[in-house]
């Protein structure tokens, strides 16, 4: 049994809807229900009356509403203490990223953040999408980092939390070039002949990302899914090795783009296939409850005034 699978259910117990607790997980319905379900599979006992509408629990599933509230405070409280105890300076700023942004975006970020704020100590924390929002919301970060946009947003409580826009994104297909520099393959494809497609795994941030700039083409993309991943940087190592078409940041492509190992599958009278992203930073707001690092503070700051402007690099 996870944790997170309590605390799903929690959310569950508390909106009486699978779609929004969902959303307030950031993971996908499918995704939720399957958790339910393993929760459901180790208590031996169904939790939810899934024929009611709203949803409502079953009398085993109020009890382990009680229980799960006493646990999680318990474990909450334990991981205070034992953060108490830690080494970690209160001049170190921790970062949560997913792990696409830690590969591209965060390295060449904090070389320009020294150089226009100053020195810093940092941590860096990759996850995915969903468990770096958790850390946010969990306390156990001082900055979360992640791509924004309006139709796939994160959705953290703006009274709770602040963020700076820290710059842009374009996700957008590229391929490996043949002996004369043309691209491999050509877009939009044909019915009979599907391209291969490197796409992202299920629940992927950047996969929905992908899905939503293919059916806004204005044109029907013919792709055969022939390999997935997490992970763009994973992603791009296929492409360049000629295996197919894989939609990924342009800052993870700029040095192959610059070196001619890496092109648009796209003809300049081609599909529009670029969409563009914000790259945003958020925080807790500072509160009684909450005091930030002096560092951490600092920092937001700068980045809230006129300091964020530039740092991402085009």
């Amino acid at each position: 049994m996870e944790t997170k699978w309590l605390e799903d259910f929690v959310s569950l117990a508390e909106t009486r809807s699978f779609s929004r607790s969902a959303q307030l997980r950031h993971v996908t319905q499918p995704a939720f229900s399957r958790r339910i379900q393993a929760l459901e599979a180790w208590a031996g006992t169904d939790l939810v009356d899934r024929s009611s509408y709203p949803t409502r629990l079953t009398p085993a599933g109020e009890t382990l509403y009680a229980q799960s509230l006493e646990m999680l405070q318990a474990l909450q409280s334990t991981r205070a203490m034992l953060r108490g105890h830690a080494s970690a300076g209160q001049d170190v700023i921790e970062f949560a990223v997913p792990h696409t942004l830690a590969f591209t975006f965060f390295p060449a970020w904090v070389s320009s953040l020294r150089d226009k704020f100053g020195p810093i100590k940092s941590r860096l924390i990759a996850l995915n999408v969903h468990d770096a929002a958790m850390r946010l919301v969990e306390g156990s970060c001082d900055v979360l980092i992640a791509y924004h946009h309006a139709a796939q947003p994160l959705q953290l409580d703006a009274d709770r939390y602040e963020m700076v826009a820290l710059g842009e994104e374009t996700l957008a297909p590229y391929c490996k070039p043949d002996a004369a520099g043309e691209p491999l393959y050509r877009l939009p494809g044909r019915p009979t002949h599907p391209l291969p497609y490197l796409g992202y795994a299920p629940d992927a941030y950047l996969g929905r990302v992908t899905d939503l700039l293919i059916k806004q083409a204005g044109t029907a993309i013919h792709l055969d899914r022939v390999y997935e991943t997490d992970m763009a940087e994973g992603l791009k190592a296929m492409a360049m090795e000629g295996h197919g078409i894989a939609f990924l940041p342009h800052s993870a492509v700029r040095k192959e783009l610059r070196a001619g190992k890496l092109v648009s599958p796209v003809a300049a009278d081609g599909p529009t296939l670029t969409i563009t992203m914000e790259v945003r930073a958020y925080r807790e707001r500072p509160s009684a409850r909450h005091a930030p690092k002096g560092t951490a503070q600092a920092l937001w700051a700068f980045l809230a005034g006129a300091g964020a402007a530039g740092l991402l690099e085009s």
